[in-house]
């Protein structure tokens, strides 16, 4: 019976997340940004892995300084290094824990281009394609693959040189 009030509790936190990103999709950003935070301070720096990660991972998207965006993306990846297989199975559909990480490395790779920083950019790109394989074939994974594309192109990765022309860094969400 307890173990059954967790999982729906922890059911609760994920559809509170949820609820704050479809505010900022409506395009109430300062709304969902201001429900995060006060998800943030419920969940706490200790709280659940798999509701660090994504509460941050959503979080960064509403922030406007670069540097509070980097803050954020960085959380969700020190929460995701938490996380196991085991906990994320508690969620059907959930993917696998190494399936975040394409995602993760290249949302810090745009965060670093937008301050500058390619080496940092450059750095987590790789370590973006290095954990592609393990995104599933399906529209997610072909979107993920698709903004690493664009990255590449943009940091001149693709042999055409610095700059590329791909336009502004790609924020993959999933």
């Amino acid at each position: 019976m307890t173990e059954r009030q967790e999982q729906a509790a922890s059911d609760a936190v994920l559809t509170r997340i949820g609820q704050c990103v479809m505010l900022h999709h409506a395009g109430d950003r300062e709304e969902a940004r201001v429900r995060f935070l006060d998800l943030w301070g419920e969940i706490g720096e200790d709280g659940d892995p798999l509701h660090r990660c994504t509460l941050a991972h959503y979080m960064a998207d509403t922030q406007d300084d670069p540097s509070d965006e980097l803050a954020w993306d960085l959380r969700a990846l020190s929460a995701a290094e938490e996380l196991t297989d085991d906990r994320l199975a508690e969620h059907e559909g959930a993917p696998a824990a190494r399936a975040l990480y394409p995602s993760l490395h290249l949302n810090l790779a745009a965060d670093y281009v937008k301050l500058g920083r390619c080496e940092a950019a450059r750095s987590h790109l790789d370590r973006a394609r290095g954990a592609a394989d393990a995104l599933a074939d399906d529209s997610y994974g072909d979107g993920v693959r698709a903004a690493i594309h664009r990255l590449e192109l943009r940091l001149g990765e693709d042999g055409s040189g610095p700059g590329g022309d791909a336009g502004g860094p790609p924020r993959q969400r999933s």
